[in-house]
């Protein structure tokens, strides 16, 4: 494990690239992360259940463009399927910032899944491209807490100017997310210009053959680890842009500015630990780690189930902070390790399938999380909404147990030869 000196001298000039910016391309994601369910339900009008599956259209039309977004990666390269993702992405939240209709806001949100669908596999591949070996997971790790600091600060900026009573407020942070988007279009045309994440078959017949989904899909570690993502998410990020802010607003009762400082302090958690939370898991099962991760969560979700016992009170607003302090622990063990296990079973010719999987159970997770948090939400079912969460981490659990089994063990963080999978 470097320190972050090291790390820095360690990476080629267009892992600085792609790290030295990560901060500021997010925050315009930050200003609007917390707030678009709060904007749909409050501002726009739209009920509860109607922007929870309002919400979910990122998620479905992701998921839908996943697949057919890693073959494109694969056969011509990440940094132009990036390219017509951000310009997706730029044109919804444009549109969603003025959006007064459903109808509108279905058809902003259904091009910001278009970007969301791609860019998951897209920056991936092209991390996995420009970064090799052990720096890999550190970097995957530093990625996550640059996005984190970006989106946090974003937050407080948001939480201290959105005002439900005036809608312009809202209007101007998804305007700000857009333009945020010129920042990577600009490196993606200039000093990344000339990095290929996809090999020409022409360019090296000796290379691993490409294979389909399919074929990956047939791997039991693949298949398992999908299912761990997928329940992962459902329960932590598929969580974080509906039933979190939901249950703070409409349960614990706490104000929009709290709501923003909760991810600040996520933010926080994530950038102050992760470095050190690196050097502890280097070298070991990711698998184990994950154990550890599902642990910590299960705890913050009975933490917000707490707040939410006390509504309106300062006790009601700890407990939403505290919640987002332990859950970004989590996030810490999760955000090094499971990217890094999809590429180090992946090769260069395949490498945008293997982070379309991974995106696709991502998706997956944000589909079902806001919709069945609004349902339940919505039907005052706030305590059946925190022991599902807590039974998905036990789930996690065995989940994990069952993956060891098959996971080689060069995937799985050990230093050693690689094994072969088990059936």
């Amino acid at each position: 494990m470097l320190g972050i000196g090291s790390f820095w001298r360690a990476l080629p000039t267009e892992g600085r690239w792609l790290l030295s910016t990560v901060a500021i391309q997010t925050l315009g994601r930050g200003l609007t992360l917390p707030f678009t369910i709060i904007y749909l339900h409050e501002v726009r009008g739209f009920d509860l259940g109607l922007s929870g599956a309002l919400m979910s259209v990122i998620a479905v039309v992701g998921l839908v463009v996943t697949g057919p977004g890693g073959t494109l990666i694969d056969r011509y390269g990440a940094r132009r399927v990036l390219l017509v993702g951000l310009a997706a992405m730029i044109a919804g939240c444009t549109l969603l910032a003025f959006a007064t209709h459903p109808a509108v806001a279905a058809v902003a949100l259904v091009l910001i899944g278009v970007n969301f669908g791609v860019s998951w596999p897209g920056f991936n591949a092209l991390i996995a491209t420009v970064v090799e070996g052990d720096l890999r997971q550190q970097y995957f790790g530093v990625n996550f807490a640059l996005v984190n600091l970006g989106i946090g600060v974003g937050g407080i900026l948001g939480g201290f100017f959105v005002d439900v009573d005036a809608p312009e407020t809202f209007t101007a942070i998804f305007l700000a997310d857009a333009i945020s988007c010129l920042i990577p279009v600009a490196l993606l045309l200039g000093p990344l210009r000339h990095v290929r994440s996809h090999v020409d078959p022409d360019d090296d017949a000796e290379a691993a053959p490409t294979v389909g989904y399919r074929e990956i899909l047939r791997q039991p570690a693949i298949r398992w680890m999908t299912l761990l993502s997928f329940l992962a998410v459902f329960m932590g990020y598929g969580q974080m842009e509906a039933g979190f802010p939901a249950f703070a607003r409409q349960v614990a009762e706490v104000s929009t500015q709290t709501i923003g400082f909760a991810f600040a302090v996520n933010t926080a958690v994530i950038v102050l630990l992760q470095f050190t939370v690196l050097k502890h898991i280097t070298g070991k099962r990711r698998t184990r780690v994950m154990w550890v991760m599902a642990l910590v969560w299960a705890a913050s979700w009975l933490v917000l189930g707490a707040a939410g016992l006390l509504p309106g009170s300062i006790a009601a607003a700890v407990g939403v902070l505290a919640f987002m302090g332990v859950f970004a622990f989590g996030e810490t063990l999760m955000q090094p390790t499971v990217p890094a296990v999809y590429n180090d079973l992946a090769s260069d010719r395949n490498r945008g399938r293997y982070n379309a999987i991974n995106s696709a159970a991502f998706q997956a997770g944000t589909i079902t999380g806001p919709v069945v948090a609004g349902l339940l939400l919505d039907h005052d079912l706030d305590a059946w909404y925190i022991a599902i969460m807590v039974l998905s981490c036990v789930g996690i659990c065995a989940l994990a147990f069952a993956l060891e089994r098959r996971l080689p063990a060069h995937a799985n963080g050990i230093t050693a030869e690689p094994e072969p999978a088990r059936d």
